[in-house]
């Protein structure tokens, strides 16, 4: 049995040198060190396979408090000189800065955006993301609180994340949504805090907002047309989101970015004068294909691909032209040209970005959601109320990081996968 960190590498050297592994450089060797195993030759060997370009993937893989509490016991070294997970990240290269092995995944993606729903809630029944009689609320006892909100980002920042959103349901519903930005905002490495609303609530609150420190936002808008958006949401209430975009605008922000999911039969036929939006707004429209989500009847028929959106869009300014985008985006951008805004698509159906993914999204009710096509969460509010410290925390959040499928949560997506009704496209 191992005693310390420090016997378990050398033995993978050794193992090496036997030609029984392959070279490893100095960042997997500290990779090896973060996984706290601790057993036989067998077990140095499964450390090894876990230990690729300098990736962790944990040994423990249960999705609830106790187990996870369990096996974090009982592989985790006792040497009281074993660095603390809070403080020990991987060094990847010398123009590099540090990132958490906790948030690295097993195909080296790094996770650095985290998504925050504050609420179930939603004044809006849009037909593509809750059924028209609603959900089953959890009671408010099993939400988080807002200090426990702010205890996670805070530790999410800590190990590398720099952008938060905000969603819901609808955020902007939440009481002390201003009190959360505005300490959100104190958070040492946070470059960007966003939100993603309906815009129901946006013109009002939007000056206060902004003064909390909000960077970004987003907001959900379907059709053009006033009685076919209320047709779409199953509620009124259009005006006043024209109202807060306008309001976004004013205040300085750009682009305001719009999420318009498309559905054949209801909105396709819109899609130009989406564009044309554009023209002269510091607007990103972004077209959604249509997603599947238990209670939204979706089909086949019903989605419109990506390249069908471009297509007609091309028919009427052949000219548009992509632009760059980040490594990491999930909209394809595009702009045409001596328009003072620009449009994406998000194509989570028809040309998945699983290989760039870097979010992670925390519900309202405190579990970790690593992919938003699946249905395997751990909850940290448990973890957080049995009062479980930062360095046990992020042992759960490395497990369930580490066990990130490849793409969809591992499930082939033309079997349409469904989400649940608080996993809408409201989270993009």
């Amino acid at each position: 049995m191992f005693s310390s960190g420090k016997q378990l590498c050398p033995l993978l050297e050794d193992l090496r040198a036997a030609e029984t592994l392959p070279a490893m450089s100095a960042s997997t060797r500290a990779a090896c060190r973060l996984s706290g195993i601790r057993g036989s030759l067998k077990n140095v060997r499964k450390v090894f396979d876990r230990c690729v370009n300098g990736v962790v993937q944990r040994t423990f893989s249960s999705a609830t408090h106790e187990e996870n509490e369990a096996e974090v016991r009982e592989s985790t070294f006792s040497a009281p000189n074993f660095p603390s997970p809070l403080k020990t990240k991987l060094k990847l290269n010398d123009n590099i800065l540090p990132f958490s092995a906790f948030l690295r995944d097993g195909f080296g993606r790094r996770h650095n955006y985290l998504r925050i729903s504050l609420t179930e809630k939603c004044n809006l029944r849009c037909q593509y993301c809750m059924p028209e009689e609603g959900v089953k609320l959890t009671p408010r006892n099993q939400l988080l609180s807002t200090s426990e909100v702010l205890t996670l980002a805070r530790l999410f920042v800590q190990e590398g994340v720099d952008k938060i959103r905000l969603t819901g349901g609808e955020p902007l519903i939440r009481a002390d949504v201003l009190d959360i930005i505005a300490e959100l905002k104190k958070l040492q490495g946070l470059k960007t805090l966003a939100v993603t609303t309906n815009g129901i609530n946006l013109s009002r609150l939007l000056p206060k907002l902004k003064g909390a420190g909000l960077d970004l936002i987003n907001i959900s808008l379907d059709s053009l047309v006033p009685a076919k958006f209320e047709f779409i949401v199953r509620r009124k209430g259009f005006h006043k989101v024209m109202e807060g975009i306008d309001k976004a605008a004013e205040l300085g922000y750009n682009p305001v970015k719009i999420n318009c999911v498309v559905m054949r039969g209801l909105n396709e036929d819109e899609l130009l004068d989406f564009v044309a939006l554009t023209e002269t707004k510091p607007l990103e429209v972004r077209f959604i294909e249509y997603m599947p989500f238990d209670g939204n009847k979706w089909n086949f028929k019903k989605m419109v691909s990506y390249q069908e959106m471009l297509d007609r869009i091309r028919q009427r300014w052949p000219d548009l032209e992509r632009l760059q985008a980040g490594p990491a985006d999930t909209a394809k951008i595009f702009k045409v040209p001596g328009f003072t805004g620009q449009l994406g698509f998000i194509t989570s159906m028809s040309d998945n970005f699983c290989s760039s993914c870097n979010r992670l999204r925390i519900t309202a009710d405190g579990n970790l959601k690593v992919c938003l096509f699946g249905n395997s969460e751990v909850s940290l509010r448990d973890a957080l109320r049995s009062g479980a410290p930062d360095e046990e925390l992020l042992q759960i959040i490395g497990a369930a990081v580490g066990r990130k499928k490849k793409q969809h949560a591992g499930k082939n997506r033309q079997k349409h996968h469904l989400l649940d009704a608080t996993e809408v496209p409201v989270f993009i």
